[in-house]
């Protein structure tokens, strides 16, 4: 049964926390990293906080249409057949052994360990949803559209929703309290609206950003937050201490923030799977993700042409579409998916396709390879196609499969990545 309370329902006692219109920022407790901005002194706690390298993600990979990829996770199948709606959310179970995918008309699809409290996809909306949080014991979860209604199925309560007031921007996400007694909602110009046992410490409703807010985190305590901007920026509030941000680094789209365990840190995650550790999360392994993957770049568009070949055989020389070999599939997913046409053999792809790039540096779509001599390109003799998060496509063996990039050891993987 659906516990869709009355879009008009407004918690009052809280309204005033929002300062519709005209938010009042707690700027000595903001911390933020937006284009150029630098963080104010208040981020003090930031100093001493390197950046670490990317790291290695397990992580589900779903798209738009409902196909989903596993990496490093069991692989539980794609959804059949068309959607009435797209999907436009994944949420990883709260021990990482399953995950809802959410489409825009608030049906829930549950895999793995993720269990099924029930959906709005029979009910008329005023607006999409937009983002879903599950309860700490995983028996139910909250649905949020973009005018703040809020959806309750389970064993989650329903404390209030936004959906009678007139925002100046449209909700974008939400991330319940670790009790799962109350929520927050975030709109995309960074207001916060509060429920339940949420309390409000700021936002940015009355700030111009160059970005727009795209999703928020909550520290262990839910004494503080964080927000994520689309373009990497990352705002601080309460108890959350400010490590850094993806501002101005180039990349496919971020996607979410994740606190570390006792808050002294988070990850930076993209939609590709890539992870950026920030304070103390170099020294956690990052949960398990699902990953809501648009084919936004070029690259993108050949990662999803090479998902689509998954199981074909390995054939020496092969072109498609039947089978392909290593470089056989790098050549097509990129030719036939983004219209870009380089070399055919693996060692003439490694000389001359597109532009070299740093292997800290690659982003989807980006070729990597192997060779007996990591300073002779003629030497090279397997290519793959690099997703995110250190894992990628190939044809080897037998047939196109998904892999790590360091399966195999650093030994024969060339110095440097190709961007076509």
């Amino acid at each position: 049964m659906v516990k869709r309370k009355v879009r008009g329902v407004f918690d009052m006692a809280r309204c005033w926390r929002r300062w519709v219109g005209a938010c009042t920022v707690a700027v000595a407790t903001l911390a933020m990293a937006l284009g150029a901005a630098s963080p104010p002194a208040s981020a003090a706690t930031s100093v001493g906080h390197a950046v670490g390298a990317r790291v290695s993600v397990n992580f589900w990979l779903a798209t738009p249409a409902g196909a989903t990829y596993a990496f490093g996770s069991p692989s539980f199948g794609s959804l059949p057949g068309p959607l009435n709606q797209p999907i436009v959310t994944a949420v990883t179970t709260n021990d990482g052994q399953g995950f809802w995918l959410v489409a825009a008309d608030g049906g829930i699809f549950s895999f793995g360990d993720a269990a099924f409290f029930g959906s709005t996809g029979a009910l008329v909306l005023n607006k999409p949803i937009v983002g879903l949080a599950d309860t700490p014991d995983g028996k139910g979860y909250w649905m949020v559209a973009a005018d703040g209604g809020i959806f309750s199925f389970g064993d989650a309560a329903f404390f209030g929703s936004t959906g009678a007031l007139a925002l100046n921007k449209p909700i974008v996400g939400m991330a319940a309290t670790p009790d799962g007694k109350g929520y927050w909602l975030v709109a995309s110009d960074g207001g916060v609206f509060s429920f339940g046992d949420a309390a409000f410490f700021g936002s940015t409703g009355n700030i111009t950003l160059q970005q727009p807010v795209i999703s928020m985190a909550a520290t262990p305590d839910a004494k503080g937050y964080r927000m994520l901007a689309a373009d990497g920026g990352v705002f601080s509030f309460g108890d959350a201490a400010f490590f850094g941000s993806e501002a101005g680094v180039s990349g496919d789209q971020v996607q979410r923030l994740v606190s570390t365990p006792a808050g002294g840190g988070y990850w930076i995650v993209r939609q590709n799977g890539n992870a950026t550790p920030y304070g103390n999360a170099a020294s956690f392994t990052i949960p398990t993700q699902a990953l809501l993957f648009k084919p936004v770049t070029a690259g993108d568009k050949a990662v999803l042409f090479a998902f689509q070949q998954l199981g074909k055989p390995y054939i020496w020389g092969g072109n498609g579409p039947a089978g392909y070999d290593c470089s056989g599939l790098a050549l097509a997913s990129w030719s036939q998916a983004a219209g870009v046409v380089f070399a055919r053999v693996a060692n003439d792809q490694y000389h001359t396709a597109g532009v070299p790039v740093s292997m800290d540096s690659l982003q989807a779509g980006d070729l990597v390879f192997w060779g007996s001599s990591q300073t002779d390109w003629t030497s090279v003799y397997h290519t793959a196609i690099y997703v995110g998060g250190n894992k990628i496509v190939e044809a080897t063996g037998n047939h196109v499969q998904l892999n790590t990039l360091g399966q195999w050891g650093p030994s024969d993987v060339m110095p440097n990545g190709r961007h076509p």
